[in-house]
C-alpha cells in the first residue's frame, strides 16, 4: 500500500456518506491531519480477521468485500463495501480485534484515520456518537437480513437477489454489463454456497433468458423475471 497525498476531509464529499459529516470542522481538521491516504491493489488485504485495528478505513473510491472465514475454511463474504463506507468502527469501538477480512475487489483509494483521533471525537460529540449508533444499527439489520436470507431462501433465490444488488448499486456500463465484476468464487461466497453450484445456476439462469454472460461479465436481460425468481415466485 503507497501513501499519497489527497485532499483534506474538510473539503472531502466523501464524508456527507457517513458518521464523518456530524463531525465538527476543528475535529475533520484533526483527522485530516492524522489521517494517511492509501492506494490499495485489486485483490490486496486492507485487514484481516482476527487483527488489532489501530484506526478506522473511510473508502474513497474503490470497493472491497467484508467475509468471515467458516470453520470449513470457506469465505462467507457478508458485505460489499463502497465509496464512502467506514470499516472498522465496530471493532475499533468495542475495543475488538476484527471478526472480518476485508480484501479489494478492485483497484482503491481509502484514507486511514488513526484510533486516537477517531475515539476522540467519540468523547467530545454527541452528534457523531449519535450517527455511529445509527450506522451501526443499520449493519446490524443487513446483518439479520442476511442470516433470514441464508435460512429461508434458496441458492437461486439469493443469487438473483445479489444480481439485482450489484445492478442496483453499482450500475452498468455502456454495454448493459454489471459494473462491478467479481469472480464465480466471489459471487459464490456471496451467496453462501458452493462455486459449481453458482456456475450452474448462472448458467440456468442463462439458458431461461434471464442474464447474458461473457466471461465474467455479467448483464442482466429479463429484470421482472430475475426478481420475480428472488422473491419466490418463479
Amino acid at each position: 500500500m503507497t501513501d499519497h497525498s489527497e485532499s483534506r476531509c474538510d473539503n472531502c464529499i466523501i464524508r456527507e456518506l457517513n458518521a464523518l459529516k456530524a463531525l465538527k470542522k476543528e475535529e475533520l481538521k484533526q483527522i485530516s491531519d492524522s489521517k494517511v491516504s492509501r492506494s490499495i491493489k485489486k485483490g490486496e488485504a486492507i485487514f484481516k480477521e482476527g487483527e488489532k485495528l489501530n484506526g478506522v478505513f473511510c473508502v474513497r473510491n474503490g470497493v472491497s468485500k467484508l467475509s468471515k472465514l467458516s470453520e470449513n475454511g470457506k469465505d462467507q463474504i457478508v458485505k460489499i463495501a463502497s465509496k464512502g463506507e467506514v470499516m472498522g468502527q465496530r471493532s475499533l469501538i468495542a475495543e475488538e480485534a476484527s471478526n472480518l477480512s476485508a480484501v479489494a475487489l478492485n483497484d482503491m483509494q481509502v484514507c486511514f484515520i488513526p484510533k486516537e483521533n477517531f475515539t476522540e471525537s467519540l468523547s467530545k460529540n454527541p452528534e457523531f456518537i449519535q450517527a455511529l449508533l445509527i450506522n451501526m444499527a443499520r449493519e446490524l439489520k443487513l446483518a439479520d437480513d442476511v442470516i433470514v436470507n441464508m435460512a429461508q431462501k434458496t441458492v437461486n433465490q439469493r443469487l438473483a437477489g445479489i444480481l439485482l444488488y450489484l445492478d442496483t448499486h453499482f450500475g452498468t456500463d455502456a454495454d448493459g454489463f454489471l459494473n462491478l465484476v467479481l469472480s464465480r468464487n466471489d459471487i459464490a461466497d456471496v451467496v453462501g454456497t458452493a462455486t459449481e453450484l453458482c456456475i450452474r445456476s448462472l448458467a440456468k439462469f442463462k439458458k431461461n433468458g434471464l442474464i447474458e454472460t461473457v466471461g465474467k461479465r455479467i448483464k442482466i436481460i429479463d429484470k421482472a423475471s430475475l426478481t420475480q425468481v428472488s422473491d419466490g415466485l418463479l
